[in-house]
């Protein structure tokens, strides 16, 4: 630090970015001329040793750019390719391409609300990495559709850029993201599994979920059978105290060590005497759902209401008092409260024949079910970013999130269900059944579901291994 004879303190070193600095300074000392003599004295003075200064170090740069040229941005620095066939980055690091510093290794976890790119924006990674990685299509696309809670590691070299991201897409199946000679590549790794069969039985005398905890059944496992029967059973009010429930399952193995459930092979619930089982079965074509032992479907074709809610706001109601127009208006829907941000799911498989912005109805979707059939979902806050006008949907799939856009007096979904092109209370409406197993496959279905029925059949039942393929 230096003070000259004006009093005006110097602290100036020179660097190769200091000429357009020390410009933007007189561009400052000029406007303010219009002060004091005494201080303009002291601003000429300033600006003359500031413009000695600049001289200086342009004569610096020219000098020094002859004797040693100027090292490159972290941020260009990349790492050799090809990379190696495997993800062995702490060799790279061994080796020396690779230096400790730059390396991080680190597993990142999903927020409620986020996406995958906002997760890249809050880590500080390349987003254009990710929009080559998403772009490779397939299992990569996957990475767009990630959910609170969901996990990825993801390798980088200090500055963002992307060398390696693995995310499980399953109990026995790894995808991985690499950075090759031409670009990212993919792969998926299928990891061998021992798949166990458990049995769990029980008593209902509080409620379902508390007694099938206690009999060993996971949260997952006991929505999953709430799912398979919802459609026979409300579990709210059809469930009585002494009702039984039986229930054949997967538990997942790996290297000798549990890793979770698998799928439910078989169920029974017994309610108020009645004995209801569903038997899972996979067609030669690869379809799997859930059937009686009949061979009818256990599912009908819609979801009696499309998102888990807190209660109906409105009703059907052909000659309601719209409550922000204040007039008679037709209320050709129900109006499903509840909280912002709510998953809305597809009530049937079907085709998205709409996807935006629709007058007083909002953010809206709407799904064509084969020839008779539509519905509609209205007020939504925001959409899948998976769901397009003209993509294939599947039954419970999310394609919204409940808000309160359009003419909306709180947050709830409009939800509107067409026979024929005529709108039908959905409340009411009588809902067709699902297919049930085709003819061609009542052979193949009576051979692989007699097994499981037999098991059901028993009483008890010892944790053993696969030794069938069931519904494969």
């Amino acid at each position: 630090m230096q003070t000259n004879n004006t009093g005006v303190k110097l602290d100036y070193k020179p660097t190769a970015t200091s000429g357009p600095r020390l410009r933007a300074h007189l561009r400052v000392l000029r406007l303010r001329w219009h002060r004091t003599e005494t201080q303009h004295k002291h601003l000429a003075l300033g600006s003359c040793l500031l413009a000695l200064a600049l001289g200086i170090t342009t004569l610096g740069v020219f000098t020094g750019a002859q004797s040693q040229p100027a090292a490159p941005p972290l941020a260009e620095r990349t790492v050799p390719l090809p990379l190696p066939s495997e993800p062995r980055i702490r060799d790279w690091m061994t080796a020396g391409e690779l230096e400790p510093a730059q390396y991080r290794e680190r597993t990142l976890e999903v927020k409620a609300g986020e996406s995958i790119a906002s997760v890249f924006r809050r880590e500080r990674l390349n987003r254009t990495d990710l929009h080559f990685i998403t772009a490779l299509g397939g299992a990569a696309s996957e990475l767009q559709r990630v959910r609170p809670g969901d996990q990825l590691t993801v390798h980088d070299d200090g500055a963002g850029n992307v060398l390696y991201l693995t995310r499980d897409l399953s109990d026995d199946r790894i995808l991985h993201i690499r950075r090759g000679e031409n670009g990212f590549e993919k792969e998926i790794e299928d990891l061998p599994l021992q798949r166990r069969i458990r049995h769990a039985e029980g008593e209902i005398n509080r409620s379902l979920y508390q007694d099938a905890r206690e009999a060993g059944l996971s949260t997952g496992l006991i929505m999953d059978l709430s799912h398979i029967f919802q459609w026979d059973i409300d579990f709210v009010l059809d469930i009585r105290r002494g009702d039984e429930f039986r229930v054949i399952y997967e538990a997942l193995y790996r290297d000798g060590e549990e890793i979770g459930n698998g799928r439910i092979l078989a169920a029974e619930i017994v309610n108020r005497g009645e004995r209801i089982r569903a038997l899972r079965y996979t067609d030669p074509e690869g379809n799997s759902d859930y059937y009686a032992p009949s061979g009818e479907s256990m599912r009908q074709a819609f979801l009696r209401a499309p998102l888990e809610y807190m209660r109906i706001s409105s009703h059907f109601n052909p000659n309601r008092r719209h409550p922000k127009l204040n007039r008679m208006r037709a209320h050709r829907g129900v109006d499903y409260a509840a909280p912002e941000g709510t998953p809305v799911r597809a009530a049937g498989d079907g085709r998205v024949t709409y996807r935006g912005r629709r007058g007083g109805y909002g953010n809206t979707v709407q799904i064509k079910h084969g020839d008779r059939y539509s519905t509609l979902y209205a007020h939504l806050s925001r959409f899948e970013p998976s769901v397009q006008s003209g993509s294939r949907v599947e039954q419970g799939d999310v394609i919204g999130y409940v808000g309160q856009t359009g003419l909306a007096t709180g947050p709830h979904l409009h939800y509107e269900f067409l026979v024929d092109g005529v709108h039908r209370d959905p409340v009411n409406v009588e809902l067709p059944s699902a297919d049930p197993v085709p003819e061609k496959y009542h052979d193949h279905f009576r051979e692989t579901v007699s097994p499981l029925i037999a098991e059901l059949d028993l009483v008890g039942g010892e944790e053993r291994l696969v030794q069938r393929p069931v519904g494969e």
